[in-house]
C-alpha cells in the first residue's frame, strides 16, 4: 500500500526518492528472485480513508501488508488504529532516510503497531519490508 504523493515516484524530487516511477519500482519488485514465490497486490491512494478500508479489506487474504505512508506516517492516528485493528503483520516502509530529513518528518505514529519500520534504502527499503515480513 502506497500513500500520498507516491503516484509522483520519478518525477517528485528525483534526487530524494529516484528517478524510478511507482510503477517500474513495483515491477521490479514482483520480479526479484526474492520475491518470485510471492503473490502481490499493489495499491496507491491519496486518500486516508481510501487506504484504511484497503487495510480492512486485505485483511481477509493477505498474509502481510508493505507500507509506505508517505506523509500520513507523521500524523495520521486513523491508519495507525486501522493497522492495529486487523491483526497481520504490516512493515512500514520509506524510499527516504526519514531520521536525516526535516524534523517534522522524524515522528512517526505508525510506527509502534508495525512489525518494523524500514526507511533510507531507496526501492531496496520495500524489499527488505518483504524479508521482515518472511
Amino acid at each position: 500500500i502506497n500513500g500520498p504523493n507516491l503516484n509522483l515516484l520519478g518525477i517528485r524530487e528525483p534526487e530524494i526518492y529516484g528517478t524510478d516511477t511507482l510503477e517500474e519500482l513495483m515491477l521490479w519488485l514482483e520480479n526479484c528472485p526474492e520475491c518470485i514465490d510471492h503473490n502481490f497486490k499493489f495499491y496507491q491512494s491519496n486518500h486516508e480513508g481510501d487506504i484504511i478500508d484497503m487495510l480492512h479489506d486485505e485483511r481477509e487474504w493477505c498474509q502481510g501488508i508493505i507500507i509506505n505512508p508517505g506523509a500520513y506516517a507523521h500524523y495520521s492516528y486513523a491508519i495507525r488504529d486501522a493497522i492495529s485493528s486487523i491483526n497481520i503483520p504490516i512493515v512500514e516502509v520509506h524510499i527516504s532516510d526519514i531520521n536525516n530529513r526535516e524534523d517534522f518528518r522524524k515522528k512517526l505514529v505508525i510506527s509502534d503497531v508495525c512489525k518494523v519500520t524500514i526507511s533510507g534504502k531507496g526501492k531496496n527499503s520495500y524489499l527488505e519490508g518483504l524479508k521482515a515480513l518472511l
